[in-house]
């Protein structure tokens, strides 16, 4: 009979113990009133226009419909809880960007990061959310060098097409398939351009187009009419010019102030924002490329959002390459949140990469990290009487290649 009992004192003592240190857990739970992102950004300099007119516009309005829904609802603190940004000028330089990465992180106690701007700062950031354990939601920015590290990196996630994640495959076909016989390239003295030249060269390879020209440029590279006189005297087909703004801008206003053109140009970064149609005209940018896509045509959902950008936004803050893409990528976020019912980055980093998500690009998934294949909504886009349209792959194809590109219009 005393041992009966002795065992119920037991059980009520465990099972009081265990009340006492929930109760006391719940209560050593902070309070909290907002979710802070914070972000190093190119506000100024070089990349500056990446801020304007490709992630920067994206994660404000993010951030602004969240709000509008009151925030997002966490479980563990039994509300929801709206967005707060906290954002710093890196001014386009990579010491400046890390040192406030890290100071967001350590000092501002942020709870979340947003992504660098370009890929070789992308890539400093993702080991420096590694170091802290903190997500990164890829922004503008490949992954190519960072492939092999994923694994080891499962707070990074990667939304966003680039150089051998199917656009150089892509656009190698592309070429194949409207006649492309010789191509030059110029290309970013950086980690994107270097990643660019060197898969476009290998994958132009394998379906027999011949590199006759490669050239590095640097970044702010003012006049480029010599290179593109070297490409005309080379005779080329087309020309890839894997560059930054405003070298990309440059490729087509000097090309056009020559009279030299090109059965086909593809240009990188800067190519697909919603300026060109402004700076340059319609009948001037009629069948130039660019890397990306997607197209208001691709789905009703990518339509939607397209119109809710303008209602934010002008039209030439918008871009057509990653535009869709970032801004799934912070819905996955957001519902991984809503999902794990905590802003435990480790319990999110889970759920992101076994959930499914609805988002602008429909059903969104990642695998091993990157955006799924089948989430992408395009992969190259040519710029059609105004309008962005994919001409790469055949499935998503909104519209078919124009080639050649027609002459410059002479007035």
């Amino acid at each position: 009979m005393r041992s009966r009992v002795l065992t119920v004192f037991y059980i009520m003592a465990f099972v009081l113990v265990s009340l006492i240190n929930f109760s006391c857990a719940k209560k050593e739970l902070p309070q909290k009133d907002k979710i802070v992102f914070g972000g190093a950004r190119p506000m100024s300099g070089v990349f500056s226009g990446f801020e304007d007119s490709a992630f920067g516009p994206i994660y404000k309005m993010w951030a602004k419909e969240v709000n509008k829904k009151g925030g997002i609802y966490v479980k563990e603190y039994g509300k929801k809880l709206p967005i707060e940004l906290k954002i710093y000028d890196d001014k386009s330089d990579m010491g400046t960007m890390t040192r406030l990465l890290e100071k967001l992180i350590v000092e501002d106690k942020v709870d979340f990061i947003l992504p660098p701007c370009s890929t070789a700062f992308l890539f400093a950031g993702a080991a420096i959310a590694k170091k802290y354990n903190k997500i990164l939601i890829g922004g503008e920015g490949g992954a190519s060098s960072m492939e092999k590290q994923l694994p080891n990196m499962p707070n990074v996630f990667m939304t966003l097409q680039y150089s051998n994640r199917y656009q150089m495959p892509a656009l190698a076909e592309v070429f194949k398939d409207v006649g492309v016989e010789n191509v030059a390239i110029f290309f970013i003295e950086d980690l994107h351009g270097i990643e660019y030249q060197s898969q476009a060269t290998a994958e132009f390879a394998k379906v027999g187009i011949n590199v006759v020209m490669i050239k590095g440029v640097p970044f702010e590279m003012k006049d480029v009419s010599a290179l593109l006189k070297q490409a005309k005297a080379a005779n080329v087909d087309a020309v890839c010019a894997f560059t930054y703004p405003p070298v990309t801008f440059n490729m087509i206003g000097q090309a056009k102030e020559l009279g030299i053109n090109f059965k086909a140009m593809l240009l990188g970064p800067g190519g697909e924002f919603g300026p060109l149609p402004g700076m340059f005209g319609n009948e001037t940018i009629e069948g130039v490329m660019f890397e990306g896509a997607f197209s208001r045509k691709s789905t009703e959902k990518i339509n939607e959002f397209v119109d809710l950008f303008m209602s934010y936004y002008k039209p030439d803050q918008f871009g057509w390459w990653g535009g869709a893409n970032y801004y799934a990528g912070l819905q996955c976020l957001e519902q991984a949140i809503e999902k794990a019912g905590t802003l435990d980055q480790t319990k999110i980093m889970e759920v992101m990469g076994e959930e499914k998500f609805d988002t602008v690009l429909g059903k969104t998934w990642f695998e091993n990290q990157l955006l799924a294949k089948e989430c992408h909504p395009g992969q190259i886009g040519q710029w059609q009487n105004g309008a962005a349209e994919v001409i790469s792959p055949r499935a998503k194809r909104t519209a078919e290649p124009i080639y050649p590109k027609p002459d410059w219009p002479t007035k």
